[in-house]
């Protein structure tokens, strides 16, 4: 009743309106609307909603935001010049369509704030350079390949890898500071988001988290719009003063829909049976993502892209990776190996990440990549059953008690602080020591609270290497007596 009411409103302000003529699945045809703008949304006569795609004179071509349910004879007017939902602050906390309508029970979305959903990204000049980490919580990724507030980084792997474990980790670790966490599910199972919204509940994290949701039973049309949408959203509170990472999971599920309503429309398929403008409707979507001049905030990008058999040369995969500043690349052959976030060192980059970072944290970071690459080489030399070094028996213990401080099951949560106390730690004692990893995780929660300043950080590394390292007793050789070498006597 209400939007029959709607659209009754509409025509009698004499908008622009027409006839559905042709159906497609989500791809309606109309007679009519002369001189709509590319873009602009319109509103059925039944209530559902559509967006201009085409126009050729007296015919224009829409796609359906809400369903396949349409039938020729149908009228339709135009709503607004361009595509809009709903923005602001009272999206916080609850579960959304990309259109803005509640899935979450908790009652109507009360605002009054709406914006178009195509915006332009922010001039070069209007932009600040990036500076400040943005801390996941997960070790492996902070310590190795930090994040940067304002960054577009991707993060990429097989199914079942561990993809949407580390995002969650990375919300729920936002839930103690002022940033608003805006997370676009597309294409996903039922199981799978009700396993992330139970997630985000249980952590607290759900209160300043916005979930726009297009599951894998809701129309290719907004599956197609969600991520745009979702950005709108992000941008709203991103240019009203608040500092919003968004996550995209995944762009690879946004990328097949894209495709099916182009064949729809008859587009010529390109590389992979995509459409041309593939690369353009991701790469206007992540350059939105920075840091503005004007309030110093930040929108930090964070694109999932699914890649089949560990493959990243796919066309999706190396796209977002050209379009995106680093990528963190997990393995299921590394997550077959028990190692949790199964992330790939050799594969993974931050590009910007080092700006980020103290000359502390850079020295550290340097020095367990050269740990591990020496680990990795040890590694291969123990396979063939020879007496190791002891150079390289240094090297395999210390990569074994490095690949353990980076174990982090989803629920525990570090400070970088913590994790720079317990890998420097690990360090310190490399080859030396072995280390009483689990205990010296727990005891940094509480040393952590004692580092004011830099200095204090070196007196309790060695106050946590004493007390949790057990000094490694070098062997001596016993030398028989028929083993000492033979006198100049006896040589003669």
């Amino acid at each position: 009743m209400f939007e029959n009411a709607r659209f009754q409103k509409l025509v009698e302000a004499d908008n622009l309106t027409g006839e559905v003529v042709a159906v497609n699945g989500f791809l309606v045809q109309v007679r009519g609307l002369e001189g709509v703008r590319l873009g602009a949304q319109v509103l059925f006569e039944d209530g559902q909603r559509g967006l201009v795609r085409e126009a050729y004179g007296d015919r224009v071509i829409l796609f359906n935001v809400d369903s396949e349910n349409m039938s020729p004879g149908k009228l339709v007017v135009v709503e607004n010049d361009v595509l809009t939902v709903p923005v602001g602050e009272s999206l916080v906390g609850r579960v959304i369509t990309p259109m803005g309508d509640p899935l979450d029970d908790k009652g109507p979305i009360k605002t009054t704030e709406t914006s178009g959903i195509f915006n332009p990204a922010p001039g070069i000049m209007a932009r600040s350079m990036l500076n400040e980490q943005l801390a996941s919580g997960v070790a492996a990724v902070d310590m190795f390949f930090p994040i940067v507030l304002g960054q577009r980084i991707a993060v990429l792997g097989d199914s079942k890898s561990g993809k949407s474990t580390l995002l969650s980790q990375l919300s729920a670790n936002q839930q103690d500071t002022d940033r608003i966490v805006v997370y676009v599910l597309i294409g996903k199972r039922k199981v799978d988001v009700e396993q992330l919204l139970t997630g985000l509940e249980k952590s607290g994290a759900m209160k300043s988290t916005i979930v726009v949701l297009a599951d894998v039973f809701d129309s290719l049309t907004l599956s197609y719009l969600a991520p745009y949408a979702a950005c709108a959203m992000a941008e709203n509170l991103w240019y009203a003063g608040r500092d919003v990472v968004i996550i995209y999971d995944d762009l690879t599920s946004h990328a097949e829909a894209y495709r099916q309503l182009s064949l729809l429309q008859e587009v010529d398929p390109g590389r992979d049976s995509f459409p041309g403008d593939m690369f353009y409707a991701h790469s206007s979507l992540l350059e939105r993502a920075g840091k503005l001049l004007s309030n110093g905030k930040t929108l930090t990008s964070l694109p999932v892209v699914l890649t089949p058999g560990d493959d990243i040369t796919a066309y999706l995969s190396t796209s977002i990776m050209s379009i995106t500043d680093g990528q963190i690349v997990l393995d299921l052959g590394v997550f077959r190996q028990g190692v949790r976030p199964a992330v790939n060192a050799g594969l993974s980059v931050s590009r910007v990440g080092g700006q980020a970072q103290t000359t502390r944290q850079k020295r550290l970071s340097s020095s367990l990549v050269k740990s591990l690459a020496r680990y990795k080489q040890a590694e291969e030399f123990s396979h063939f059953g020879s007496s190791l070094s002891e150079e390289s028996r240094v090297d395999l213990l210390t990569g074994k008690q490095i690949y353990e401080a980076l174990q982090q099951p989803p629920e525990d949560l570090f400070s970088l602080t913590e994790q720079q106390l317990i890998l420097e730690t690990v360090m310190l004692g490399a080859g030396k020591y072995t280390i009483d990893i689990p205990g010296l995780k727990t005891a940094s929660r509480e040393a952590a609270k004692q580092v004011k300043k830099e200095e204090d950080m070196d007196k309790i590394v060695e106050f946590l290497l004493k007390k949790f390292g057990q000094e490694i007793k070098a062997e001596v050789k016993e030398v028989k007596v028929d083993d000492q070498p033979p006198t100049e006597a006896e040589t003669a």
